[in-house]
C-alpha cells in the first residue's frame, strides 16, 4: 500500500518501454485474483511495519489461490506479524531500513529490488552526488520551493498537475502521497490535483481559467521516442494543418498553447520538459521532488515523516472487525 508500491509501479509505467518482463501491483484491497497463473510468479510483499492489514489481506488472497509462487518480504527488522507469517512459510526476508518512511522509500530496497528485477540499473537511479553537485539542480529547487511557499501564504493551496504523459500518471501518484502525507498537518499543506492532459481540456481546463483563483500548477511532458504520423489519406480540408504531423506534434502544440493563455491570464504555473526517458531522468525527478518536499515542510513547520491523524483510521478499523 501507499509509499511500499507508488515507488516501484512508477518504475514500471515510466519506464516500461525498456522493460521485458510482466509485473502485476496490487495497490488496493483486492476482491479477486485469476485462479491459475500461467507461468510461476514470484511475489514482493512490502510492509515497514509488518502488520498492515490491506496487505495481510492480498497477501492471504494471493497466497490461497497461488500458493506455489516464491515470495520475498521486505519488512523491518524485528518481530511483526509479517516476518512471523515469513518464517512459519519459508519465505525470503530483506530488511526495510527502520529509518526511511515509506512514502520516501523508493531509491532504497522497497523501489530498488523490484527496478533490478526489471532489469534496470540501481546506479543511474542514485546518482546523489551529480545532483548535490549541480548549482542548476539545486537553484531551480531552491527557486520552486520559494514560489510553492508564496503560493501557500497567498492562499494559493492547490497544486494541480497537468500531466501530458500517460507513463507518468504513477509517477505523480506517488507525488500525490508525498506531498498530502507530509504537509497536510495541524490545518496546513497542499492538495495535490493530478489532471490528464489533453484530455482534461474537454472537461476542467474551463475551471482551472475562470473559476476560483486559489490553484497553482505544473506543466509536465516527456518528449516521446515513437509517435505516430497521420495518415494524409485520411484527412479531409479541415485538418489539412495534421499533414506531416504527429501526434507528439498535437500534444506539444496543446501544452504550449495553455501555457500561452496562462500567461496572458496570470495564472501562475511551471513547467517540467523530459527530454529522455530513463533511470537517471526518473531518479533525478524523484530527489527533486523529495527534497522540495521536505524543505516545504521546514518553512510549513510540520514534521514530514509521520502521519498521526491516519493511524486513528488504523486503530479504528482493526475495533471495527473484533
Amino acid at each position: 500500500m501507499g509509499g511500499s508500491i507508488l515507488g516501484a509501479e512508477t518504475i514500471y509505467s515510466f519506464l516500461k518501454i525498456k522493460i521485458k518482463k510482466k509485473f502485476f501491483f496490487f495497490n488496493n484491497l483486492q476482491n479477486n485474483l485469476e485462479e491459475k497463473a500461467k507461468s510461476k510468479r514470484l511475489n514482493i510483499i512490502i510492509s515497514k511495519s509488518g502488520n498492515t492489514l490491506e496487505t495481510f489481506s492480498n497477501l492471504n488472497l494471493i497466497l490461497t489461490k497461488q500458493n506455489k509462487n516464491k515470495n520475498i518480504v521486505i519488512t523491518e527488522n524485528r518481530n511483526n506479524n509479517l516476518i512471523s507469517l515469513a518464517k512459519k512459510l519459508k519465505f525470503d526476508v530483506i530488511e526495510h531500513k527502520n529509518y526511511i518512511g515509506g512514502r520516501y522509500s523508493v531509491l532504497s530496497e522497497v523501489g530498488m529490488l523490484p527496478a533490478e528485477l526489471m532489469g534496470l540499473s540501481e546506479k543511474k537511479f542514485k546518482r546523489l552526488n551529480n545532483l548535490i553537485k549541480s548549482k542548476v539542480f539545486i537553484n531551480l529547487l531552491i527557486k520552486n520551493v520559494i514560489s510553492i511557499y508564496d503560493h501557500i501564504i497567498s492562499g494559493k493551496k492547490n497544486s494541480v498537475i497537468l500531466n501530458y504523459d500517460e507513463n507518468s500518471d504513477n509517477l505523480f501518484r506517488w507525488y500525490q502521497q508525498l506531498i498530502a502525507e507530509s504537509l497536510g498537518k495541524n490545518g496546513k499543506g497542499l492538495f495535490p490535483i493530478i489532471s490528464s492532459m489533453p484530455k482534461d481540456n474537454h472537461s476542467l481546463l474551463q475551471l482551472y481559467l475562470d473559476g476560483p483563483k486559489n490553484n497553482f500548477f505544473t506543466f509536465f511532458d516527456v518528449k516521446q521516442d515513437r509517435s505516430f504520423k497521420y495518415n494524409k489519406n485520411f484527412l479531409i480540408k479541415d485538418f489539412k494543418d495534421l499533414k506531416n504531423k504527429s501526434t507528439q506534434d498535437v500534444l506539444d502544440a496543446q501544452k504550449n498553447a495553455t501555457e500561452i493563455i496562462f500567461k496572458k491570464k496570470k495564472i501562475p504555473f511551471r513547467s517540467f520538459h523530459v527530454i529522455k526517458r530513463n533511470e537517471e531522468t526518473l531518479g533525478e525527478l524523484f530527489c527533486f521532488f523529495i527534497l522540495e518536499n521536505l524543505l516545504l515542510s521546514n518553512l510549513l513547520k510540520v514534521n514530514p515523516l509521520n502521519q498521526p491523524s491516519v493511524e486513528f483510521i488504523k486503530i479504528q478499523t482493526r475495533k471495527n472487525l473484533q
